[in-house]
């Protein structure tokens, strides 16, 4: 029989479940709506455009360097944008892009399928190991989650990356160090210093911290020892 203490876990658990899967259906909703507003472009997956979308690429990629034959898990893979940009610059990919967006999803297995070395799975959590994790952009829109609902689920989801990937893994926020003037109340500001310490602290010691290229965030890579 459990004890008090053991019976008080057990319902946090479900009540921190319950509030993820309330979070992964909004999130859900939220990108569908804007798929079927600007179809499967940059702004179709809530980006400006298509030069920042490969500025954001170049950054989180540089976790891949050195490898010559990749698999990758891409969290929050939306149109399957990130696949376009591996075959541009690798010979030899493995890609499982995920979503937990049904529409996301079924635009991606249509853009890409003829690709045999692709498959898009509507999931929050790979289903296999990669190489490395990816996730670009999938903090950033909150809603109306309060600051400690959200940073649970990007921590959360940032062991997903961790138990999943075999090399590393790769992800940007957005920074709190983005003008005033320009901050949104729907969106989520990391401080970087702050997940830095955490991702180091939780998860390698070889940890690379981003924030030197002209756009309103950070990609933090988190290199795993041999």
């Amino acid at each position: 029989m459990l004890g008090p203490t053991s019976r008080n876990c057990l319902v946090a658990r479900s009540k921190e479940a319950g509030k993820m899967t309330d979070i992964l259906t909004e999130v859900a909703s939220y990108y569908s709506a804007k798929l079927a507003e600007h179809g499967e472009t940059p702004h179709g997956v809530d980006w400006n455009g298509e030069e920042s979308q490969t500025l954001r690429f170049d950054q989180l990629s540089k976790i891949l360097a050195g490898s010559e034959s990749i698999s990758v898990n891409d969290l929050g893979c939306g149109y399957g944008a990130y696949f376009a940009y591996l075959l541009k610059k690798y010979k030899n990919v493995r890609y499982t892009g995920l979503d937990v967006s049904g529409d996301m999803v079924t635009a991606a297995k249509r853009r890409y399928e003829a690709a045999d070395n692709a498959r898009f799975v509507c999931a929050a959590v790979p289903d296999q190991m990669a190489d490395f994790g990816i996730a670009s952009g999938i903090f950033n829109v909150r809603l109306g989650r309060s600051d400690p609902d959200w940073q649970t689920y990007l921590r959360t989801t940032l062991d997903v990356l961790d138990r999943t990937s075999m090399k590393g893994f790769a992800f940007n926020c957005l920074t709190s160090y983005s003008d005033a003037d320009k901050m949104r109340d729907y969106l989520y500001y990391a401080d970087p210093c702050a997940v830095f310490d955490y991702c180091k602290r939780h998860y390698s010691r070889n940890v690379a911290l981003l924030h030197d290229y002209d756009l309103y965030e950070f990609t933090i890579l988190v290199r795993k020892q041999p």
